[in-house]
């Protein structure tokens, strides 16, 4: 299917979600598809809002891409690194910061940037270009809408290039090239790789030394918590969260006839950082 089939059948959805005059989110990260979205819905000319939830801990840039581009900051109720002094690190399986930060309803309808082609999971995951979507309960609802669900990543460069979209200067290779590929969520979240969690730590290594102070923070408040038992202090959880995939290969790693790992010392190599 053309690239001008696509983008018609994108404005053909979205108009379909304004149709009754209601004013719709357009839920906007600062990401090169919420990017394609917000433009598709100028184009389709319905009435919306383009709503930036702001989850304290994305990359430096984003609010002000989201302001440049007229979204409205939604703050929340709790910081990321609040949240953590109060529940922990997160991890893959225990996304509390996802449901407080992101996942919550501000408008009855939405318009949000999912595409298949974005990973394996997500193409299993969303088949339909709308579905409802609860939060927390049946009542608390949101009727979401996809436009660009089967766009690949090269219809959205094209769909950018083509209409002179100013995108989020992450996206840009040296040569002034956009790389569809890299995406733009909360800095150092446990859903990445553990590879590429630890990339994304050396980059920005402000973050280890917060979640570090934080871990601290947490420990300190629940002494009667799982990791006091399990770590020594927040080095060496910090380490085990962020080296290691599995409970067996951290395990295997302590067993070593030098005696016990200095894991801050370790962690100030490593990220080049003064702890």
């Amino acid at each position: 299917m053309s690239l001008q089939k696509k983008i018609d059948q994108a404005v053909k959805l979205i108009r379909l979600a304004g149709a009754d005059g209601e004013t719709v989110e357009v839920a906007y990260s600062g990401g090169k598809d919420s990017d394609v979205i917000l433009e598709l819905t100028c184009m389709a000319g319905i009435s919306y809002r383009a709503i930036y939830k702001n989850t304290t801990i994305d990359p430096p840039g984003t609010i002000k891409h989201a302001i440049e581009n007229g979204a409205e900051i939604i703050k929340p109720k709790a910081r990321f690194f609040e949240l953590m002094q109060k529940k922990g690190a997160p991890s893959r399986y225990a996304r509390f910061c996802c449901e407080v930060l992101k996942e919550y309803k501000v408008l009855d309808k939405s318009i949000m940037g999912v595409r298949k082609a974005e990973s394996v999971k997500r193409a299993k995951q969303y088949k339909e270009p709308t579905e409802c979507r609860y939060y927390g309960s049946k009542k608390n609802h949101v009727e979401a809408f996809y436009p660009i669900l089967e766009w690949s990543h090269q219809d959205v460069v094209d769909f950018i290039v083509e209409r002179g979209i100013k995108i989020h200067s992450l996206y840009y290779r040296e040569d002034g090239t956009i790389d569809p590929k890299r995406r733009l969520g909360c800095m150092c979240c446990p859903l990445a790789s553990i590879k590429k969690r630890r990339e994304q730590f050396v980059k920005y290594p402000g973050m280890v030394k917060a979640y570090i102070r934080n871990e601290e923070k947490f420990r300190a408040a629940h002494p009667d918590a799982k990791v006091n038992k399990l770590y020594a202090d927040a080095y060496e959880w910090f380490v085990r969260e962020v080296f290691y995939d599995k409970q067996s290969d951290w395990e295997q790693s302590k067993s070593t006839m030098f005696g016990p790992t200095d894991y801050k010392a370790f962690l100030e190599q490593y990220f080049n950082i003064k702890l």
